[in-house]
């Protein structure tokens, strides 16, 4: 029994604790070096979460995902803006976009895999391209005579995420699934994009408000009302060269053995990418793709004694497409088109100018703009002034006569890829190394009448030369795993 002047131990101890006391000698000893154990431990997990993360094949599959949709899409910002070169052809300023994020976290992924392979026999060689390596290369030099090197910064940097897109599905997409996962995502990416230039042929008008969360481009023709629509990703002949490379390739799904959810894919955005193709008016990407499926339909009919009902089913769909449209078209095509084909001829002649001065080294990437100030004669006074609208004579210009035999090398040889994707005779990738590979060729055809220097051409074609050569590596080598093996078909 306690007296009166004592207290008892044991709620003194809590009051005491309870009070802001220091704790007793016997508390302390074990409990706070757990705690500060615990604090560190948490720190650690809390850094290394972000890498840990990107180890697994999840985050790798969201990312590639990220860039493949972000084709259409054009999530992002330009910095350091220079409108006034933008209104004659340049590139406008430095994008940063959706894909530049994601390819950080692809590579800052690839490196971390890499890195953890013990043996160098389980890391397996990368792949090269050594006409893009010297496209590239000979891009950066022509900034040694460029007269404005902040204009060729642009024009590098984006050359630099298109070849990293290149190079990553070119040495990481391993297996059936992994090609699969990217022919999905390509095709969501163009039923997104018909879906949204459809939807704005029925709600766009000259008064509609702009202030969305995606940029979307319409461009009225005159008090007719007339439109031609880009969607998402662009001005209209942007998004017809898009659809017309994507069609080819849906065309080609259906020549596949894959089962009835792929085909049924296809089909719809051959429907709704058709529609869609139409209402851009871009003539340019309707010869492309009629042209590539004629090639396609062809090849595969004559070369594999593939069944006319594919085929036809293919130029059934295409047909039915027509019929209603049959008026806008023929208009477009041989009616009167307001000197829109006959001013790219001035614009020819004054390319031919620069080149003859500047062969070997061109005036500088991206630079057409503020080179032809010094061009200009009296005879252009009356001329529409823009970068000149045949990407090869662009190339030749800007970057001198290694430039554009490197870049011609780069799409012969991705087609290349893809014929010899077509002669092995797989079930899966002979189909679609021929629609890759029309495709490209179509387009090929485009380029002469327009520039197409912007991110999502550019991008789409990089990654289709990509997925060619992965395909063509899976054809000749036993596949090896990698982070989208995982994937299901």
């Amino acid at each position: 029994m306690n007296s009166a002047g004592m207290r008892s131990p044991g709620p003194t101890s809590r009051l005491s604790l309870a009070a802001g006391s220091k704790p007793s000698p016997a508390v302390a000893p074990w409990t706070y070096p757990r705690l500060r154990s615990l604090g560190a431990n948490s720190l650690v997990v809390a850094i290394l979460s972000p890498f840990l993360a990107l180890t697994s094949g999840y985050a790798s599959k969201v990312l590639l995902a990220i860039v493949i949709l972000d084709i259409p899409i054009q999530l992002g910002t330009t910095l350091f803006l220079r409108p006034h070169e933008a209104d004659f052809g340049a590139l406008k300023g430095l994008s940063i976009s959706a894909t530049t994020l994601a390819l950080a976290g692809l590579y800052a992924s690839w490196l971390i895999r890499t890195m953890a392979k013990r043996t160098p026999e389980a890391r397996p060689p990368l792949h090269i391209n050594w006409p893009l390596v010297f496209y590239f290369a000979i891009t950066i030099l022509s900034m040694l005579v460029a007269q404005d090197l902040a204009l060729s910064l642009f024009e590098v940097y984006l050359l630099l995420e298109a070849c990293l897109v290149y190079f990553y599905v070119a040495n990481t997409v391993r297996t059936r699934e992994g090609v699969l996962f990217v022919l999905r995502y390509l095709m969501i990416g163009g039923l997104f994009e018909s879906l949204v230039i459809i939807v704005m042929k029925f709600t766009v008008t000259p008064s509609t408000p702009w202030n969305m969360p995606i940029h979307i481009i319409a461009e009225f023709t005159g008090r007719d009302g007339g439109m031609r629509l880009g969607g998402t990703i662009g001005v209209p002949n942007v998004a017809g060269a898009y659809l017309s490379i994507l069609l080819a390739s849906a065309a080609s799904l259906l020549l596949t053995n894959l089962g009835p959810a792929y085909k049924w894919l296809a089909k719809l955005v051959l429907g709704l990418g058709g529609v869609a193709l139409i209402y851009t008016f871009s003539r340019g990407g309707w010869i492309a793709l009629a042209l590539a499926v004629i090639v396609l339909c062809f090849v595969a009919w004559r070369q594999r004694g593939f069944s006319l009902r594919v085929p036809i089913a293919i130029l059934a769909i295409l047909t039915l497409l027509y019929l209603p449209f049959h008026g806008v078209i023929s208009e477009r095509m041989f009616g009167d088109d307001k000197g829109s084909a006959e001013s790219r001829i001035p614009l020819n002649k004054l390319a031919f100018r620069m080149i003859e001065d500047n062969p070997v080294m061109g005036v500088g990437a991206n630079n057409f703009t503020v080179a032809m100030d010094r061009y200009v004669t009296a005879e252009f006074r009356h001329d529409w002034l823009f970068a000149v609208h045949n990407k090869y004579l662009l190339v030749l210009a800007e970057t001198g006569i290694g430039g554009l035999l490197a870049y011609l090398a780069f799409l012969l040889g991705t087609m290349r890829t893809g014929w010899k994707c077509w002669r092995f005779q797989d079930p899966l990738f002979s189909p679609l190394g021929l629609g890759f590979a029309v495709g490209i060729a179509g387009h090929m055809v485009h380029l002469t009448v327009d520039l197409f220097h912007v991110r999502p051409i550019q991008q789409l074609l990089w990654l289709l030369a990509g997925l060619l050569a992965a395909m063509h590596r899976m054809c000749t080598q036993p596949p090896a795993p990698d982070s989208l093996s995982k994937i299901a078909s």
